[in-house]
């Protein structure tokens, strides 16, 4: 009886550690290599999770007032102060116009830096931005043509500024609309007319040009010299930047809509 009981325990504890053998083999086979490479395995699950976390990270959340959006606010709230000293006319007036739109377009690129660096991009802000930058150069175009710099002798050639700043406007207008059509249209002409070197160069012209026109209206300036005719020649290289942006958009808008 004692040799039947071993016998059976025995085979017993064999089948069991068969059984146990068989249940690793199959586990190996399925990925899984028992409780301590289990963990393994867990943790490179948990790693991949992690990784995915981070990479799909959702956007933070969408708040009005951002700094980027605050300061894009600013250059909108310093058109009115602009237009109020423009037409002091004296000195004083010149110096706060000028340092307004320095100021104005320094934000203009801070604006933009601290939206992409902190992460703080926002529907509002994106819709606000060439909204205040689009106001604040045509306002001042305006108020050039209104009252020239003698010192840049456009008084007596007042069409010298008009000519530009209707080509600069009226690009303007033209791709503003062109922009909300392409997005109506869908992703692919919404690409087309992204913002490419040419519209970052024709900026950085405008605002230098523009900034050396208001300086150049205070009364110590009596003569064009060399900064009044490099003013005005900003100028044109920034009219001319704005229409062959505008014409390199509408090719790109053509070869998108042939291949529809």
């Amino acid at each position: 009886m004692c040799s039947s009981w071993r016998k059976t325990t025995t085979t017993t504890t064999t089948c069991t550690a068969s059984a146990h053998d068989n249940n690793n083999n199959n586990n190996n086979r399925l990925g899984f290599r028992g409780h301590k490479n289990k963990a393994v395995a867990m943790g490179s699950v948990n790693g991949v999770d992690k990784k995915l976390t981070t990479e799909l990270k959702p956007p933070p959340a969408n708040k009005l007032l951002t700094l980027p959006t605050m300061l894009t606010i600013g250059r909108v709230f310093a058109i009115p102060i602009i237009v109020t000293t423009f037409y002091l006319n004296s000195r004083l007036g010149t110096t706060v116009t000028t340092c307004i739109f320095i100021a104005a377009a320094i934000t203009d690129w801070l604006d933009g830096y601290l939206a992409r660096k902190m992460n703080l991009r926002t529907a509002f802000g994106a819709f606000l931005d060439p909204v205040a930058d689009k106001l604040m150069v045509a306002t001042t175009l305006v108020l050039l043509c209104t009252e020239p710099p003698e010192a840049a002798m456009l008084g007596q050639w007042p069409w010298l500024l008009t000519v530009p700043s209707i080509a600069m406007i009226g690009r303007e207008i033209t791709m503003s609309a062109v922009r909300e059509w392409a997005a109506s249209q869908g992703s692919k002409l919404s690409g087309a007319v992204a913002v490419n070197n040419l519209g970052k160069w024709k900026t950085a012209t405008q605002m230098t040009s523009l900034t050396i026109l208001l300086a150049i209206r205070d009364p110590s300036f009596t003569k064009v010299g060399l900064l009044g005719a490099s003013g005005i020649g900003l100028l044109y290289v920034s009219a001319g930047l704005a229409v062959w942006s505008l014409v390199v958009y509408m090719k790109k808008i053509s070869k998108v809509l042939l291949l529809v």
